[in-house]
């Protein structure tokens, strides 16, 4: 079990501009709805990390733009946003065991009027 005083590592890769078929108005349209995906990833790590540590001992943040972008399928239709963050965490999950938790927050942005970020974040741990 992890306390607040544990060691981690959280990987981020944050603002994300993906367009996809999600909500009531994209089954009307067939047209994608434009989304901001931010990713959060914590790893269980390493008790330090030296100068010449390799790649392989942390995680590739390419990885994290990956599960929200390419790894969407393409022309899948998502009603609900938490089904696109939920889809983001499974990639995440599947790529690397060393990470135990997964942080999913999507702002809808064609709701945003002044700048607003409505949207859900969804967390999940490892099971």
């Amino acid at each position: 079990m992890h306390d607040a005083f544990d060691d981690f590592l959280t990987l981020e890769v944050n603002n994300l501009h993906v367009d996809v078929l999600t909500g009531i108005y994209s089954e009307e349209t067939h047209l994608p709805q434009p989304l901001r995906i931010s990713i959060r990833a914590r790893l269980r790590i390493d008790d330090h990390y030296d100068p010449s540590a390799p790649l392989s001992r942390s995680k590739n943040y390419m990885d994290l733009k990956h599960a929200a972008t390419t790894a969407l399928p393409e022309g899948q239709h998502f009603t609900l946003i938490e089904a696109v963050a939920d889809h983001i965490v499974d990639t995440i999950f599947l790529q690397d065991d060393k990470v135990s938790h997964v942080e999913v927050k999507i702002v809808k942005l064609a709701l945003s009027e002044r700048g607003e970020e409505i949207g859900i974040t969804l967390g999940r741990a490892r099971r």
